[in-house]
């Protein structure tokens, strides 16, 4: 049986079906009428809708509906839009359900399995894999040590080393450690990850950050820890020392709760639970936002911002972004690539608002070792601005992505993750798995094909709306119309089942020798996008024994670009192909034309 909640989004998805067939006329509001109520089945559903609203309302709070459900059960995210998660397999992929790509060209990566392994593959650059060796790898590698830690927050810098924290609270890093951005005390390589645990031993860190080379920690008691390379006074000890070992960010940050950090190159932010935002370190572009372009040794709050309550902040290589909880995005900082999104490329010592007239801004991206910017608005709509695959884009741009990972797998540079993807494989399905899915399930069809003796399970609204030949047949009053069982002699059972669940699923799968049969069935039914598909198929699957077979399907079947695709490789083939039983058990007409067109050709010419 099928899951509640399974079953009503099928019902949702096949109501909406129906009212899609439904002439556009009748769409608008108050026009549908107690037929058009009926034909969706919508009327007393309980929905909570009104059908007289029109399909454009109804659509709308569906896919609001459908979008704060993708929200709740993952992150859409496809790793398979990075170029390095290309060299493993359909399979690899399946399982990853935590994954960062990183390194000063993206060429270095890690993931967490659906059974909680860690992997990690790439050049292995200042051995930021912590495979224990500085060899690099295409096939990844287990990391014994970090399986079943459960990883929470992930991050990297720029030589590049990495720091990752647990749910249980506990941080690891590896790779360069140049400036003790390991935190372990010394300046020696972490060839394999290592426990941070000076001053963070009794403490629960939920996020960690990273600069280019210093790190940061944000315990669940709001207190920050920062570490490594303070040139600038990015770690904000009030010197420019480096420091060794994690070392709590005191100053005006004393007694505050911190509920969010990020890292630029070499400059600190911190949010409180106020809302108040504070920055540090370097400050040459303005990224701290201060009003002016001087560094600063300990954490400074930025008083631009004390009439909005900021929930989030994120950092470029020199800008910073920040997002109130009103949905207002604020930018300021290094603007060389337009990454501030204001429509020039001057820099700002203070955060301007931007962004202003479109809807309400859910979520911002940036990346320490990128110029890009991004966000995501309330309606699902992604933006893009900055760097851009070498292009300045000076004002946000609207993508078809979404997403905000999306932007940096295809158009940041490095192309690396902004934050650790969440690939969470939660019990949803969109509407077009679940059509799929529900292809012959008896539990919820409503008609049946009979066909060898078989039984195929269906839904009439999914045939209506996919096929002219069903949508007469189910509304020209046939006989048909009136059947729970419909027979079917004039094809074979695998084609026929093979027709029914291209329907569902717009894809084909049958050896070449079937696909004749259901070339024969698409040709009848004035399908032809499936002749294509099937022409493809046969050509794919073509071979001596076959050849003079399917040429003669193509000629039956007036398939033009697929009887001249046969007609060559018989002609490349000749000898072998007069010598099969298909050539020799043709019927005499086709046999004299394929002669005459090959001797035309000079297929008999010594």
């Amino acid at each position: 049986m099928l899951r509640p909640f399974a079953a009503c989004r099928l019902r949702c998805s096949l109501q909406l079906l129906r009212l899609a067939e439904l002439p556009r006329s009748q769409w608008r509001s108050g026009s549908l009428g107690p037929a058009g109520k009926a034909a969706t089945g919508l009327e007393g559903k309980g929905l909570g809708l009104k059908v007289e609203q029109g399909l454009d309302t109804l659509l709308g709070k569906a896919s609001d509906l459908f979008n704060q459900r993708l929200l709740e059960a993952r992150i859409m995210v496809d790793v398979g839009k990075w170029p390095i998660f290309t060299l493993l397999s359909p399979q690899e992929i399946a399982s990853i359900r935590k994954a960062c790509v990183f390194g000063t060209s993206a060429n270095e990566a890690l993931y967490v399995t659906d059974n909680d392994e860690v992997f990690v593959f790439g050049l292995n650059y200042s051995n930021c894999l912590g495979t224990g060796d500085n060899q690099s790898t295409l096939v990844p590698k287990k990391l014994e040590s970090l399986c079943g830690k459960k990883i929470k927050s992930l991050s990297y810098g720029s030589g590049p080393h990495v720091l990752l924290s647990t749910e249980d609270g506990v941080v690891y890093a590896w790779g360069h450690n140049g400036y003790s951005q390991l935190g372990n005390g010394t300046t020696n390589q972490g060839i394999a990850p290592i426990h941070v645990c000076t001053n963070l031993l009794i403490k629960q860190v939920v996020e960690v950050a990273c600069g280019s080379h210093h790190s940061m920690a944000l315990a669940a008691d709001g207190e920050v820890f920062a570490w490594g390379y303070n040139n600038c006074g990015q770690v904000g000890s009030g010197s420019t020392t480096n420091q060794p070992t994690p070392r709590k960010v005191t100053n005006c940050l004393h007694i505050k709760r911190v509920v969010g950090i990020a890292c630029g190159q070499t400059s600190s932010m911190a949010v409180l639970d106020n809302g108040e935002v504070y920055g540090w370190g370097y400050n040459g572009n303005g990224q701290l936002g201060l009003g002016n372009n001087g560094n600063q040794l300990s954490p400074v709050r930025v008083a631009a911002l004390h009439s909005v309550c900021v929930n989030q902040i994120v950092c470029g290589y020199a800008h910073t972004l920040a997002l109130t909880d009103e949905g207002l995005l604020y930018a300021w900082g290094a603007n060389t690539y337009g990454q501030l999104g204001t429509g020039n490329k001057n820099n700002l010592l203070s955060p301007a608002h931007i962004m202003v007239e479109k809807e309400r801004v859910v979520e911002i991206a940036a990346c320490h070792s990128t110029h890009t910017s991004a966000a995501k608005t309330q309606g699902g709509h992604v933006y893009m601005w900055g760097q851009c695959r070498g292009q300045s884009v000076i004002l946000p741009h609207l993508t078809h992505f979404s997403c905000t990972d999306d932007v940096f797998a295809c158009f940041a540079t490095p192309a690396v993750s902004w934050r650790l993807l969440s690939v969470e494989h939660e019990d949803f399905l969109t509407v077009a798995e679940s059509l799929k899915k529900e292809f012959d399930s008896p539990e919820t069809a409503d008609l049946k094909f009979r066909i060898d003796g078989k039984y195929i399970h269906v839904h009439k609204a999914v045939l209506k709306i996919r096929c002219e030949h069903f949508r007469s047949m189910f509304h020209s009053y046939w006989n048909e119309d009136m059947k729970e069982v419909i027979e079917i002699d004039q094809f074979s059972y695998p084609v026929y089942r093979a027709f029914l669940q291209y329907l569902y699923t717009d894809t084909v799968d049958l050896p070449p020798e079937d696909a004749i049969g259901l070339l024969d069935l698409a040709t009848s039914y004035c399908e032809n996008r499936l002749k294509k598909l099937c022409q493809h198929i046969i050509k794919r699957g073509i071979t001596v024994e076959n050849a003079f077979t399917l040429f003669s399907a193509a000629v039956r079947y007036d398939a033009e670009d697929l009887e001249e695709f046969c007609f060559k490789f018989c002609i490349n083939h000749l000898t072998e192909v007069t010598q099969t039983a298909a050539f020799w058990q043709m019927d005499g007409p086709l046999l004299k034309e394929f002669i005459a067109k090959a001797s035309k050709c000079g297929a008999f010419k010594n």
